[in-house]
């Protein structure tokens, strides 16, 4: 089972991020050109219930997330710039915009795991 991060647990140089964030903005994508090639990159603030964090949009995901979304980021990485916390989806994480009812079918699976039986407390 893929356990659900908040933003306050997040730390810079983390990898394996499972969360669900909510776009409160996004900035206008800027491009850049890296060993010849194009592309383009935005940064989006995004939210919890336990904070705001700063979200590295690469490339068509920089089309793709608009504010009100809600994104869901697995296998993603935490960063540092400037020392700030960055969060991006990485080289080997997804990134995909979800609907309430997706988050809701998350967040059930979260509570009651795969076999339908509620998760125990680790003592």
């Amino acid at each position: 089972m893929v356990m659900q991060m908040n933003i306050s647990e997040l730390t810079p140089k983390q990898g394996n991020v499972n969360i669900i964030v909510e776009v409160v903005e996004v900035s206008e994508a800027r491009e850049f050109k890296k060993f010849g090639k194009p592309g383009k990159v935005a940064t989006a603030t995004v939210k919890d219930e336990s904070g705001e964090i700063k979200l590295s949009l690469w490339n068509e995901q920089a089309d793709q997330v608009k504010a009100g979304d809600r994104v869901k980021i697995t296998n993603g990485y935490v960063s540092e710039w400037q020392g700030e916390k960055q969060l991006t989806s990485g080289r080997a994480g997804t990134l995909e915009v979800v609907n309430d009812e997706e988050v809701e079918e998350e967040e059930e699976i979260d509570d009651f795991g795969k076999d339908g039986e509620a998760d125990k407390e680790e003592e």
